[in-house]
């Protein structure tokens, strides 16, 4: 029915709102969102804030009560039907005598992927599943992407000149951006499950790659609640430079430190909280970086943003390990004596990388482009 139609996709919009509210606390689990109708009317809303407390279903059940009995559940992703850290919410659902369940997407989660709606429908609850579905899987692009491949997605940042340079021929590069383009930097860092640095840039400008809720511009109780999970901290050192006076080490939040194999640690990184991870080589500096993606995603790491210098953003290109560029290009020219963005040694037209823009908006006094690879290249 058209208007039935209309108002499944009014509410599972509802939902994904509602799912968005838990963009930097629910690491690593997905951003879910559940909304409740019954006779036309919402009675419960509910999104799951962050890992090992209550998933969305149950906290829009719990507003709800009693006339949860009869509604539709709109949900924006598949509701679990394992034991976790918290009960299945397919039998929440089930018990609260919801009519009907109307899902945004089927969950990759391999524990899932399935058996929830087929939980709900074998208890006869009326399932509905692809409402919005693209709309959900873009907001949980690092979850289902690791669900499938084993993998995390990959969000590069560069910060260029309007003339493509990111710093000085002597390395100073603060600030070529505003404080606006600053403070959307350290909302998507407070997003990420990680943030992967490389030694030059580490070295060049100390910087600590931490979340501050000062700096977020965000509302305040949002803020402290993002600030409180900080993202993993990885530093790509294959030759271990880096000394652990650097501001990196002298942050609270777990750092870990990838070298190559055929390093021999003259510090003692367990004395500040730091992680030592030996890994082959990629013929260079750097480790392989697809082995160190496979291994953070197996520690749970959704979303990765990779804040480095030229040559560690250009490896990871090279490697088409990236699967989002965000460029923030500022009003001024650095001439041609400053630094490049990337370290891409092309030597031909057929060998230039083609990127697709998905947005391009201004943030303060500068621009911010998003753009996604175009593979193979």
């Amino acid at each position: 029915m058209p208007d039935q139609a209309i108002s499944d996709r009014s509410m599972m919009a509802r939902a994904l709102q509602l799912a968005e509210r838990g963009l930097y606390t629910t690491d690593p689990n997905p951003r879910v969102g559940c909304v409740l109708v019954r006779d036309g009317q919402i009675v419960g809303e509910g999104w799951h804030v962050r890992a090992g407390e209550g998933h969305a279903e149950v906290n829009a059940l719990s507003q709800a009560g009693a006339q949860a009995r009869g509604a539709t559940a709109y949900v924006t992703l598949e509701p679990c039907s394992h034991t976790g850290r918290t009960p299945p919410c397919a039998d929440a659902l089930v018990t609260a005598g919801v009519a009907r369940v109307v899902a945004a997407m089927q969950d990759p989660n391999p524990l899932v992927a399935g058996r929830g709606l087929a939980r709900l429908r074998d208890a006869g609850i009326e399932v509905e599943c692809g409402v919005l579905e693209a709309q959900a899987a873009a907001l949980n692009a690092g979850f289902v992407k690791r669900m499938q491949t084993g993998l995390p997605f990959v969000r590069l940042k560069l910060a260029m000149s309007l003339d493509g340079r990111t710093a000085m021929a002597s390395g100073e590069s603060q600030w070529i951006t505003g404080p606006e383009a600053r403070a959307d930097v350290q909302r998507l860092r407070a997003r990420s499950s990680a943030v992967v640095s490389g030694a030059d840039a580490v070295l060049l400008d100390d910087s600590a790659l931490t979340v501050r809720s000062a700096q977020l511009g965000l509302p305040e109780a949002e803020a402290q609640a993002a600030a409180e999970r900080q993202p993993l901290r990885v530093l790509v050192d294959g030759r271990l430079r880096v000394p652990l006076t650097s501001r990196l080490f002298q942050q609270d939040g777990p750092v870990l430190v990838a070298c190559r194999l055929d390093q021999s640690p003259e510090q003692d990184y367990r004395a500040v909280g730091a992680e030592l991870l030996a890994l082959p080589s990629a013929g260079s500096d750097f480790v392989d970086l697809e082995a160190l993606l496979r291994l953070l995603a197996s520690r749970g790491c959704n979303e990765v943003l990779v804040e480095s210098g030229a040559g560690l953003a250009g490896a990871f290109l090279r490697a088409g390990l990236v699967d989002e560029l965000v460029i923030y290009m500022a009003p001024r020219l650095l001439g041609s004596l400053a630094r490049p963005l990337l370290e891409l040694p092309f030597d031909s037209m057929a060998e230039a990388m083609q990127l697709d823009v998905t947005d391009m908006r201004v943030v303060g006094r500068d621009w911010r482009i998003t753009a996604r690879p175009v593979l193979p290249f």
